[in-house]
This record gives structure tokens, C-alpha cells and sequence, in this order.
């Protein structure tokens, strides 16, 4: 998937391709102008993002993958800011918390089925109760497994529904995630950019960019009133299928300019 980004010398769009390290190195096409392009969006917001573009295109099955594969990276992302807001709350040195959590991480980053095991602990331990919708209904594991390794062809409503559950679940849990557990996991990011800056070769313009998604849009602007007020709190289950709806109403439009955008500069994508 694509994304457009303005040059830096002379406002042309150059169309970029999602990299996994969210550090893009950009040849403008009009000018020749170099720049490096660090999107600040953690992996879950991409992928979950990319999913949605997916699902409006009508790429039904892509779209799957890239939910199921949204959902795994935020429960990656909650283990880390609960241990890095648990360091913090202990007054550790961040440098040796995050050192200690990579360490801890590498024993799990291939086995999906420990790192479920991991978030359900930090669950635990944060919220102090169990974590009851982790089900296998309740994540919509089975439709996940058949469409992902048994080649099932999903309908759109199937899809839709699917995103529902994931959406709900990750926007509620990252709702109720204190601000200092979010802000240490992000920092991760921003020093991984800081060692990508300290490098870059003399001539190149470094561009910082903050994209709207289905979760960004909501962290760092208000809800219109009447719209997803419910997302924030109140009774409603972990798994609240009309959450989705209400964000692709509110958000889905964005996410179309964007691709709009993209294929002007450079095509399908």
C-alpha cells in the first residue's frame, strides 16, 4: 500500500510505499529533491488502516489478513506500554526497562499463542480482572483461520464484521490505557527515528508526518458530539460491533482522500 508525501523544496506529491520501519527515503519525481519521510503511526494503526483501504476497495480476503494481523501488533503494543508505565511508575531507567522488554519479547515474537498469553497477563495485572474477551468467538478466531489458512473467500458483510470485533476490542483497550504507558511505548519509536536522523547524509530534509487513521484521528482530536462518545467508556462490551461502523462513518472519508491522493500521484497502488 501507498501514501503520498509532499516534497520539501517544491509541494510536488510523491507516491511512497508503506515501509515496515516507518522511515521512508524519498527521491522527489519533479524536482529530485531527497528527503526522509518518518510517519509517526505505530504498526497496529497502519495495518488496521490498511485493512480498512482494503475492505473499501474490495479486497475482501486482503482485508482480513491485515485486521487479524492489526489485532496481534496491538497486543504487542499493550505489553510494552504496560511494562514501560510500570518501569516508569518505578522510577527504572528507561534505556534499561526497554533493554529488559526486548530481551523478554525476543523468547515470544514468533509464537502468536504466547504473546496472547502475555497480553492476558498484563491485562491481569493492569486492570486486576480476567481478560473474558479473549474467546475464540469473541476475536472471531475460526473465520480468521479459514479465510487465512484455509483460502475461504470471505463476503464483504463477513469482513465487516470481522473488522468490528477488532476495531471495538483494540479502540476500547486503547481508550482505557493510561497516557503514561502509551507515551513510553511510543517513545520507542521516536528514538529509533533519532538514531535514523543522526545518519542521514548531508542534502536530505527530514519530513515528520502524523496520519490520520481509524484510531490517531480519535487519540488526538476530539469526537464530534453524538458520535462515538459511547467508544470512550460507559457499559458497552470490549467487542462492540457498532463501534466500527460509527469510526468508518466518521473516519472512512479520510481514508478515501488518501487513496484518492495516492493513485493521482503515481497510479494504482
Amino acid at each position: 500500500m501507498f501514501f503520498v508525501t509532499m516534497c520539501p523544496v517544491c509541494g510536488g506529491e510523491n507516491r511512497v510505499e508503506f515501509a515496515d520501519s516507518s522511515v521512508h527515503d524519498v527521491t522527489c519525481g519533479a524536482c529530485g529533491a531527497r528527503a526522509c519521510v518518518f510517519v509517526r503511526k505505530q504498526k497496529f494503526e497502519v495495518l488496521f488502516d490498511l485493512g480498512t483501504r482494503a475492505l473499501m476497495d474490495g479486497y475482501a480476503r486482503e482485508a482480513v489478513a491485515s485486521f487479524a494481523a492489526a489485532l496481534e501488533r496491538f497486543f504487542e503494543f499493550y505489553v510494552r506500554a504496560f511494562a514501560l508505565e510500570r518501569a516508569a511508575d518505578s522510577a527504572q531507567e528507561f534505556g534499561e526497562a526497554l533493554g529488559l522488554l526486548e530481551g523478554t519479547w525476543r523468547h515470544v515474537a514468533s509464537q502468536s499463542e504466547r504473546q496472547l498469553g502475555m497480553f492476558a497477563l498484563a491485562y491481569l495485572l493492569r486492570e486486576g480482572r480476567e481478560p473474558d474477551f479473549l474467546t475464540a468467538k469473541a476475536l472471531g478466531a475460526d473465520f480468521r483461520n479459514r479465510v487465512i489458512h484455509r483460502g475461504y473467500l470471505p463476503r464483504r458483510a463477513e469482513v465487516e464484521e470481522y473488522a468490528a470485533l477488532v476495531f471495538g476490542l483494540i479502540d476500547r483497550l486503547l481508550s482505557g490505557m493510561g497516557p503514561v504507558g502509551v507515551m513510553q511505548a511510543e517513545l520507542v519509536q521516536e528514538q529509533a527515528f533519532a538514531r535514523h536522523l543522526e545518519a542521514l547524509p548531508a542534502g536530505v530534509t527530514a519530513v515528520f508526518e502524523e496520519h490520520p487513521g481509524m484510531f490517531r484521528a480519535r487519540r488526538f482530536a476530539p469526537v464530534p458530539p453524538g458520535k462515538s462518545a459511547a467508544s470512550k467508556g460507559g457499559s458497552a462490551p470490549l467487542n462492540d460491533a457498532a463501534a466500527f461502523a460509527r469510526a468508518l462513518d466518521e473516519r472512512g472519508a479520510g481514508l478515501s482522500v488518501f487513496k484518492v491522493r495516492a493513485h493521482r500521484a503515481g497510479g494504482e497502488g
